[in-house]
């Protein structure tokens, strides 16, 4: 009988490796996709997703790895290529960045070079690569030797060990130092760029990366920029904890000459806008001052004045971190989206092609970022445009002083209307507040922590508001004493003291109405709704916005977040949602198909805003979406497509209900499967989330989707278990037999997780009701396990 996976990695692959010269230390079982399941209420990681073999070379003792190649076993009856194309996609400047690409069934193997594109023939096993062969192709290809001095730092060893830092973490790092190893053996200068998402761990690659590079022995004097004083206080924190004293924050009146790491903001270097002149950054920091500068989200204030940072310091490594995806095409051709182009180019032109890319979509398949879960609502008077009679004959009010708008004062505000801007609609504002609020109770609760994105100042003080006064309401009727702050403006007018409370309070200050102030790298895991009751033009601004929706919060149970959008601002995900809103027409205008932009006077002299009541503005659904990789691209996709999809692949891993119910019942089998559905097999957590299945085990989620099998929660399983199954109980010991059904009932407050968690036994009713021996009186425990858990699932 021909080997198994892991029979063949175990007899096949690893004494073949071992003959080569690969030894244990050599080899790492890397993680590569964590997926986390909701257990009794609780949030937990499954085990974790690993590539087969991460090959990695040691040029002396004690110096870290430096990983060159990964292969993927399959089992001996299969072809040697047959997890190629998986093992590439594991391999490439997106996820593990090795150069050197195997597969293999433990007699054959097949090599892609990514330095070459090519694909080899099947070869013999025994004539695999040793360590010296792939890291004299390594060292040819890369230009430089890693026994160069430029390679210290790949050499040099986390602090603390591997155990904290991420697969991609290490990856990214790992590009950075490769790259400037380059740039220096070729006397260029050293500079690199990264990408990942908002929450994959940006300040973690910072703080090590200047970490590595002082343990290698490099003189450092480095400057870490970000934008806003929230974000350098957490910066602060970060590298504190590795450099101690040796890191510190650069204030107004104070420079910080003295320490090895300097955390700014641009605003305090007065690199912030065009109206800054770089005078404190020219007064206390001469040209080269710093040997190393770290540029966080390197695509925010405009390129001509922070570069100032960057080409005062020509000699200095220069890395720069964006959030952003590298390729934006937006169709939309609109000042922000072409501002964004010209900071992207701007980029790429300074630091180069991005050395590594770790998208949105790529964390959530890995379980390292929330799911994400889109709502579009229609808002009628957006699509229906106002004319000039219309807003007259509502008698408009001055929004600020509450008196009469002359005829002539609303012709000029009319030419350049901007819905909540220039003018300013209570009854929209009402209505979207209204349908915001039922959203959020039928997700369950209102107080959930929510970030709405208004278009300035006033437009957020009027949405906290009406969303207070709700809320009031609400308690009203369910006899429940209201939170204090419930909703609350956070711009930079006001409100920005309450930051700490919208992150760590959970009994209040559940939704912050902001204007930007939120909307670059302020952490708050606990947001569960990101909310546009604005438009959004500007690419990199969307994927920033969302972005705060994006970091996990297990303690409270946080693994998804919806993002709730009125303004058609998820178009901005890809190109096939590009569907701009339809402009409302000037009474003047000529029919035109140009996309209505509301919001495109950037005049900062702003005149009267003006208010006007009495219109019926009605908000209707317009569809469900989840956030998914799509041809490698972080899309939304239609809920019901996304079912429809996890519902092919099921059917293809198992074609009957029959099939499914007997690889269910077998933990390994159960998690491959699992492994094998869309977004590394969180795809049916996302289901019972959105079905509101939180009662029922993944097995009727997924029975449901497959087999058309009416959905049993849980404790609807477990109560049938004792009449459909009442002849074999009867059949059993007493002591068995009710053993058995408090096993039952353990599946039926946790699912079939808790039947094999190794305590079962251990727990009191378990125990009380005769425990492992009573099981070992009708035949052995783990058969009869086995055979309740298949009876626990049968039709």
């Amino acid at each position: 009988m021909p080997f198994n996976e892991s029979d063949t990695r175990a007899k096949l692959i690893d004494p073949t490796l071992y003959q080569r010269g690969w030894t244990e230390q050599q080899i790492k079982r890397e993680a590569a996709a964590p997926p986390i399941d909701l257990v009794g209420g609780a949030a937990r990681r499954r085990s974790r997703g690993r590539i087969d073999y991460l090959l990695r070379v040691e040029v002396e003792k004690d110096t870290q790895p430096v990983a060159l190649a990964l292969i993927e076993a399959k089992a001996e009856h299969l072809p040697p290529d047959h997890g190629l194309e998986q093992a590439k996609a594991y391999a490439d400047a997106k996820r593990l960045n090795v150069p050197f690409v195997y597969a293999t069934n433990g007699h054959l193997f097949v090599e892609f070079d990514r330095f070459t594109k090519l694909t080899s023939a099947p070869q013999p096993l025994s004539a695999f690569p040793t360590p010296a062969d792939l890291r004299a192709r390594y060292e040819a290809r890369m230009g430089f030797s890693l026994t160069d001095k430029a390679a210290r730092p790949l050499l040099t060893p986390y602090t603390g060990g591997e155990a904290t830092r991420r697969y991609y973490q290490d990856a990214a790092i790992r590009a950075v130092f490769e790259r400037i190893a380059q740039c220096r053996t070729r006397n260029e200068p050293p500079r690199a760029l990264l990408s990942l998402a908002t929450g994959a761990g940006k300040t973690f690659i910072a703080v090590h990366l200047l970490k590595r590079i002082a343990d290698a022995g490099e003189p450092i004097r480095a400057l870490f920029v970000c934008d806003r004083d929230e974000l350098r206080t957490q910066a602060a924190g970060a590298f504190q904890n590795i450099f101690g004293s040796n890191a510190a924050v650069v204030t107004a009146g104070k420079p910080q000459k003295n320490a090895r790491i300097l955390i700014a903001t641009y605003q305090t270097l007065d690199v912030a806008d065009e109206e800054g002149t770089a005078s404190f950054l020219a007064q206390h920091y001469p040209e080269n001052f710093f040997t190393h500068i770290i540029i966080d989200e390197c695509h925010r204030s405009a390129w001509g004045k922070w570069s100032q940072v960057l080409t005062r310091n020509p000699q200095a490594v220069q890395v720069g971190l964006t959030a952003t995806p590298r390729q934006l095409k937006p169709k939309e051709s609109t000042p922000e989206a072409q501002a964004d182009a010209q900071l992207t180019a701007d980029n790429i032109k300074h630091f180069g092609e991005p050395v590594y890319e770790y998208s949105i979509g790529q964390g959530i398949e890995d379980g390292y970022l929330a799911a994400c879960e889109i709502r579009q609502s229609h808002v009628s008077l957006d699509g229906l445009g106002l004319k000039f009679d219309d807003v007259r004959k509502l008698n408009p009010i001055d929004a600020i002083t509450g008196q009469p708008v002359s005829e002539d004062q609303l012709q000029q505000i009319y030419q350049k209307t901007d819905f909540e801007d220039r003018l300013l609609l209570p009854d929209r504002i009402e209505a979207m507040c209204r349908d915001l609020f039922e959203e959020l109770i039928a997700g369950g609760d209102p107080e959930q922590k929510t970030i709405i994105f208004c278009v300035r100042d006033i437009h957020a003080e009027r949405v906290a508001t009406v969303l207070s006064n709700l809320y009031v309401e609400w308690c009203r009727a369910f006899g429940k004493e209201p939170a204090d702050h419930f909703a609350f403006k956070c711009t930079a007018a006001g409100g920005s003291d309450y930051l700490a409370e919208l992150r760590g309070n959970t009994r209040s200050h559940f939704i912050a109405t902001t204007v930007d102030l939120l909307t670059t790298g302020v952490d708050v895991p606990m947001v569960r709704n990101v909310v546009f009751f604005r438009y959004v033009r500007s690419p990199i601004s969307f994927y920033q916005m969302v972005g705060r929706g994006t970091r996990l919060d297990v303690p409270t149970g946080k693994l998804m977040f919806c993002v709730h959008d009125y303004t058609n601002a998820t178009r901005l995900f890809g190109e096939e949602f590009v569907t701009p809103p339809t402009r409302p027409r000037k009474i003047a205008d000529p029919p035109s198909d140009e996309p209505y932009d509301p919001f495109g006077d950037d005049d900062p002299e702003r005149a009267s805003i003006i208010q006007v009541a009495g219109f019926d503005v009605q908000v209707t659904a317009a569809g469900r979406m989840i956030l998914t990789q799509v041809d490698g691209k972080a899309m939304p996709v239609p809920v019901e497509i996304y079912k429809q999809q996890l519902a092919e692949r099921l059917l293809k891993e198992a074609p009957t209900l029959d099939a499914f119910r007997t690889l269910w019942v077998e933990t390994i089998e159960r998690q491959r499967l699992l492994a094998t559905l869309p977004d590394g097999g969180r795809s049916a957590l996302v289901v019972r989330v959105l079905d509101s299945l939180d009662d029922c085990d993944l097995y009727d989620v997924l029975a449901e989707l497959g087999y058309g099998l009416a959905p049993r929660t849980r404790e609807e399983r477990a109560g049938a278990f004792a009449y459909k199954h009442a002849h074999w109980l009867a059949a059993m010991p007493t002591a068995t037999a009710k053993t058995v059904q408090a096993l039952i009932g353990q599946f039926a407050r946790a699912g079939i997780e808790e039947l094999e968690n190794q305590q079962i036994f251990n727990t009191p009713s378990v125990k009380r009701a005769g425990g492992i021996r009573a099981l070992a009186s009708f035949g052995k425990p783990l058969d009869v396990l086995r055979e309740t858990k298949e009876r626990l699932f049968t039709v």
